[in-house]
């Protein structure tokens, strides 16, 4: 535990942090490649050129230092990050070189007002943090690796059936090479890819959802080809039927939490519909009476799993299913795959959803932002919203 003089220090940094705002990380980020350009294999460096990395570390650090006297108020935020960490296989070892180049980043930046007492009391807070997540990802690595069909580190899955889903998203069915059993999963979660291409300058780690429920036999992700991105592109365009591919055991925070009895309601945007999925593949047996689903896309060239939600509705008559199309095309019109034209408005559809039950969203930042305004508008407490980002965290 941190001593009363240490965590007064730090809060009296605040300001600083906040002076100094995402440059701040930013700086950090570049004085930690430059030093350690191998770690370029294990970060996401899309998200560094976007900013996106950037700009959550800092709220990170931001957080910790305002919650420092009340670090149960960063339980859920430590139990996403440490999630995420172990997609990206991080060890402990690595917190010392991240802990060294913050230090070093305060001092290049801080100027006079970071004192000897300000980088001992933040070494102080660094290890205390640091060692929060060594232990509970260590707890995850630990729980992986024990599992029935489980693992630690990387393991070797062949593409087994590659399915273009839409224009833009393609489902890849991965069976392990071994042909022994895959450990199971929570609905909502995803799987890490270790990218290795001789057309990749570094190693890329991905993490994507998984869409389909836990069988204990095989994983299928549904990627979405994004225009800019690396991976995706890849795996679009090079990865085929019978290519091997590493991969990282499940993890992640986001998962289905509701029993069968708890009435759902599944939201998605676009590619967002993927964590739905599986969790919509695992209730609908169960609970088809209490689920309902609520898809939004630009037009039928794009809707993924179209014909797939089609034929679960006429396979549970109970199970309730809309969709939007932002603008759909000419053959939209006549192909019944929307229910609505426009943007997802809940009010379309408001007798269909049970306010006390639980609301699961997943897909564009401002999408979810304007949903979850719509839910609480309704009625929804905020306890019983859930949602994904994909990428870097943020709040909505």
């Amino acid at each position: 535990m941190l001593d009363s003089k240490t965590i007064a220090v730090v809060k009296s940094t605040i300001p600083l942090l906040v002076a100094a705002g995402p440059e701040l990380t930013k700086h950090f980020y570049q004085r930690l490649f430059r030093h350690h350009p191998e770690l370029k294999d294990t970060f996401n460096l899309a998200h560094q050129h976007k900013g996106d990395q950037p700009v959550a570390l800092f709220n990170a650090v931001a957080a910790y230092a305002s919650n420092i006297d009340n670090l149960g108020a960063l339980a859920g935020a430590v139990e996403k990050i440490a999630q995420k960490h172990t997609g990206f296989l991080i060890t402990p070892e690595q917190y010392d070189v991240v802990g060294f180049h913050l230090l070093e980043t305060l001092k290049e930046l801080g100027g006079e007002a970071v004192t000897e007492e300000v980088l001992e009391a933040w070494g102080k807070a660094y290890g205390v943090l640091a060692q929060i997540f060594i232990n509970r990802e260590a707890q995850i690595y630990n729980d992986a690796a024990a599992a029935t069909g489980g693992w630690r580190g990387t393991r070797q899955f062949q593409i087994s059936a590659k399915t273009e889903e839409s224009a833009l998203i393609t489902s890849f069915e991965l069976t392990p090479v071994d042909g022994q059993a895959v450990v199971a999963y929570h609905a909502g979660q995803y799987l890490s890819l270790k990218l290795e291409h001789p057309t990749l300058e570094n190693i890329e780690i991905r993490q994507y959802s998984l869409s389909d429920a836990s069988n204990g036999q095989h994983y299928r992700i549904s990627v979405k080809r994004e225009a800019n991105g690396i991976a995706s592109n890849l795996l679009h365009d090079h990865y085929q039927v019978g290519d091997e591919v590493a991969l990282i055991p499940p993890a992640g925070d986001f998962f289905l939490k509701s029993d069968d009895a708890a009435p759902v309601t599944l939201i998605s945007a676009g590619v967002g519909l993927t964590p739905m999925l599986s969790m919509l593949n695992q209730r609908l047996p169960q609970a088809p009476h209490n689920t309902v689903w609520l898809h939004a896309c630009d037009n039928g060239a794009v809707h993924a799993f179209a014909a797939d939600i089609k034929r679960k509705q006429a396979q549970y008559p109970d199970f309730a299913a809309y969709h939007w199309y932002r603008e759909p095309q000419t053959d939209d019109v006549q192909s019944e795959q929307y229910d609505f034209a426009g943007t997802m408005k809940l009010a379309e559809v408001a007798d269909q959803l049970t306010i006390s039950g639980d609301f699961y969203l997943c897909g564009p930042l401002a999408f979810m932002s304007d949903l979850k305004a719509q839910l609480l508008q309704l009625g929804v407490a905020e306890a019983n919203i859930h949602y994904e980002v994909f990428g870097p965290h943020k709040g909505l």
